[in-house]
């Protein structure tokens, strides 16, 4: 397994180049959330115009936030 950043034990973040943001990658990061029980992750895809654009917030289902 390997992911980009973990913060504070609460946020896991995964960094993306990719013309487009597919499906798989989301699914990616929610298997990581959920072996390492992680309530929130970010994917930031770095490929847009803007970074905001490419700013994905994913909430682990069943998570108590």
């Amino acid at each position: 397994m390997r992911f980009d950043l973990l913060i504070e034990d609460c946020i896991l973040v995964e960094v993306k180049a990719v013309e487009k943001v597919l499906p798989i990658h989301k699914a990616q990061l929610l298997s990581y959330m959920n072996i390492l029980d992680i309530p929130l992750g970010l994917l930031i895809n770095f490929h847009e115009m803007r970074v905001t654009e490419g700013v994905s917030r994913l909430i682990l289902p069943g998570a108590n936030l």
